[in-house]
């Protein structure tokens, strides 16, 4: 079982989420959490969770809905269900929908942790994430996504342009999302980071336009999208 797993934590209550982010990141696991079942499906076009911890009843699509959607399009995230209806007929619906795991509320937070490394235990290792479409070029660069490489020169520079390991695998979170904006905590969680890396992110972005755009202060790819995150757009 990995002990930094990341663990996506859905659920409305915006103080259950937060506690439950705090206690299971003092238990030395990852989080990235999402208030809706929309939002999650957001997280999961670019993060592949090792654990989901999922509310039942939330507003709009409800837990077992998500669970379902997720099994019939054969993913395999283990999902531990949370719900204040925990009677018999509850939990068969929830293990028919496609949960590993059922916890009725209230429950104690330490038997939380006990079941998912317990349930960590049982998973199979997640598949790598799916090959990124190609390269994407950036002006006179080009970038590999998949190994993290750049190649190419920008004529006001000298040389080629290298990238520190942060850089490079920040670039390659947006370079798998070509011309889609992502929120600063959209990119922390792929990172594996938290509240200080997601303030970390801003400083990486300063960097690498230096490296990138001919004037960074007029970025050509790199765009800001205030109030919401960045985008990457590449071009030739």
């Amino acid at each position: 079982m990995p002990e930094d797993a990341l663990i996506l934590v859905v659920d409305d209550d915006d103080r259950l989420r937060g506690l439950l982010s705090r206690y299971l990141g003092e238990n030395g696991f990852r989080v990235t959490t999402a208030a809706s079942a929309a939002e999650a499906r957001d997280r999961l076009r670019f993060l592949q969770p090792d654990l989901m911890v999922l509310d039942v009843m939330m507003p709009g699509e409800t837990g077992l809905a998500l669970t379902e959607s997720l099994r019939q399009d054969s993913s395999d995230v283990p999902v531990l269900l949370l719900t204040a209806r925990g009677g018999p007929e509850d939990r068969i619906a929830g293990f028919e929908a496609g949960a590993d795991d059922y916890l009725p509320k209230p429950f104690d937070p330490r038997e939380l942790v006990l079941r998912i490394r317990a349930m960590l235990r049982r998973a199979p290792p997640p598949p790598p994430p799916g090959p990124p479409s190609g390269p994407v070029q950036l002006g006179a660069l080009e970038f590999d996504p998949d190994r993290g490489e750049m190649r190419g020169e920008v004529r006001a520079h000298s040389g080629p342009v290298r990238l520190t390991g942060g850089e490079a695998a920040l670039l390659a979170v947006l370079a798998r999302k070509p011309n889609e904006v992502l929120t600063r905590e959209d990119i922390a969680a792929a990172l594996g980071g938290d509240e200080a890396g997601e303030r970390a992110i801003d400083v990486q972005v300063t960097r690498l336009r230096r490296k990138i755009e001919v004037d960074p202060r007029e970025p050509r790819f790199l765009h800001t999208v205030r109030g919401r995150g960045y985008v990457l757009k590449p071009g030739a």
